[in-house]
């Protein structure tokens, strides 16, 4: 049966309007674009994730905070970072624990993750990089030492998510 042109157009909107709301729904499934690169900084000292935040803030990143494991994991139902900041001794999930579970997780495990901890032996570094920890850093660190780093990772996984994804 055909219809009236009028009756025809107003279906036609009516799909439109569907598919518009459908994927206004499915968009925040969709990873976001970010005009920043969106670093996560985990410690439990507010005053690391201050002063950290603030030094990345002023270099362009986007920057979001947690102060533990647990609350890093919650947040990162929500958002996944472009790199992560990640101290080792926190209340209730430490940095091994949060960067063991993120590398056991297929929508964490290529988030890089560069270690800031005051445990310098070569036994922790070790077991970080056995976790899978990109980099590891003592601190206090260098602001000039971390930017670096992270630049570099941050240009690694470019290159790496450009080859596998062409």
């Amino acid at each position: 049966m055909l219809l009236p042109p009028l009756v025809r157009h107003g279906i036609a909107r009516r799909e439109q309007r569907l598919a518009d709301g459908l994927s206004a729904i499915a968009s925040p499934l969709i990873e976001e674009q970010r005009a920043k690169p969106l670093v996560m900084v985990v410690d439990d000292s507010i005053t690391m994730r201050k002063v950290t935040g603030r030094v990345l803030e002023r270099h362009d990143y986007e920057v979001f905070t947690a102060k533990d494991g647990v609350d890093a994991l919650e947040k990162l139902h929500d958002r996944v970072p472009d790199m992560m900041l990640l101290d080792i001794e926190m209340p209730r999930m430490d940095g091994y624990e949060l960067a063991t579970q993120m590398k056991a997780d297929p929508r964490l495990r290529d988030v890089p993750i560069i270690m800031i901890t005051s445990r310098t032996g070569d036994k922790h570094r070790q077991r970080a990089f056995d976790i899978g920890v990109d980099r590891y850093l003592g601190k206090p660190y260098q602001e000039a030492e971390l930017l670096a780093q992270i630049a570099e990772v941050l240009e690694q996984r470019a290159m790496t998510m450009e080859a596998v994804h062409g």
